[in-house]
């Protein structure tokens, strides 16, 4: 799967994939180190994976990253910088999904949309976990 990658003083911001890109097989296309692990799995019927589960290790987590998948609708993703220089706009569309790695990001729904996010945890509540930042441009409509 072709991954566009959004990137900011040699720094990779966030990076988009679209599902209906995905190729056959196992894909994952995070880095190792990266808190949010994604891949994605295109088999054919009937193929099945073999059961499993997932060891318990101590893992260290100091930030956030997170998934936004597309369903249905279209939403803009704008990445900006801490300190709100903007770096870059993307359109999603149904079946599109944005890694986001580091820095802000802000949303704006271009159609009525259902989108779902996935983050790592454990999540703090909102006074803890995220700031808001005030943006020079005041896009922001929620």
């Amino acid at each position: 799967m072709k991954k566009i990658n959004i990137i900011h003083n040699s720094k990779v911001y966030a990076y988009v994939a679209d599902l209906n890109e995905a190729i056959d097989g196992l894909d994952f296309l995070s880095e190792d180190e990266d808190f949010v692990q994604v891949g994605t799995m295109s088999y054919k019927k009937g193929k099945s994976t073999p059961p499993h589960y997932h060891l318990i290790h101590e893992k260290e987590s100091n930030m956030t990253q997170e998934v936004v998948i597309v369903y249905s609708g279209e939403i803009t993703c704008k990445i900006f910088t801490i300190e709100g220089e903007h770096i870059e706009s993307v359109v999603l569309k149904p079946g599109q999904f944005i890694v986001q790695l580091y820095g802000v990001h802000e949303y704006i729904m271009n159609e009525d949309s259902v989108i779902m996010e996935v983050k790592n945890g454990p999540y703090y509540g909102m006074e803890i976990d995220r700031k808001r930042i005030q943006l020079d441009d005041n896009s922001s409509t929620a």
